[in-house]
């Protein structure tokens, strides 16, 4: 019987980090290990957003599809999640007119990481 609740005290305080691999759009899969992922409720175009803060990468959840920006600045992250309005910040700020991959922090126009 103690050697029951030993094996139940371990399983229920082991620390079951399980992997999270997500389709990025025009990527392929990426862990999601060395992100912060954030679920977003207050938009009703992003629902979630996940930022490797060594790499300064963002993977940004709109419309179910996961989409990547890189070397963005953590103090644009933190207005951007703070922002009044999510979309109309990401619109004008992050994308900006980078709807092919070519904006300010576009994956066409920097390095992006293996995460492999």
């Amino acid at each position: 019987m103690i050697r029951l609740a030993f094996i139940l005290a371990l399983l229920f305080t082991a620390d079951l980090q399980e992997a999270e691999i997500v389709d990025v759009k025009d990527r392929g899969p990426v862990d999601l290990k060395p992100f912060n992922c954030q679920d977003i409720t207050r938009s009703s175009v992003i629902s979630r957003v996940c930022y490797d803060n060594e790499n300064r990468r963002m993977l940004v959840q709109r419309h179910a599809a996961y989409h990547q920006y890189c070397d963005l600045p953590k103090d644009t992250l933190d207005a951007f999640l703070n922002a009044p309005s999510m979309g109309q910040f990401f619109n004008a700020n992050i994308m900006a007119a980078g709807r092919d991959g070519n904006g300010p922090y576009g994956w066409r126009t920097h390095k992006v990481p293996s995460y492999q």
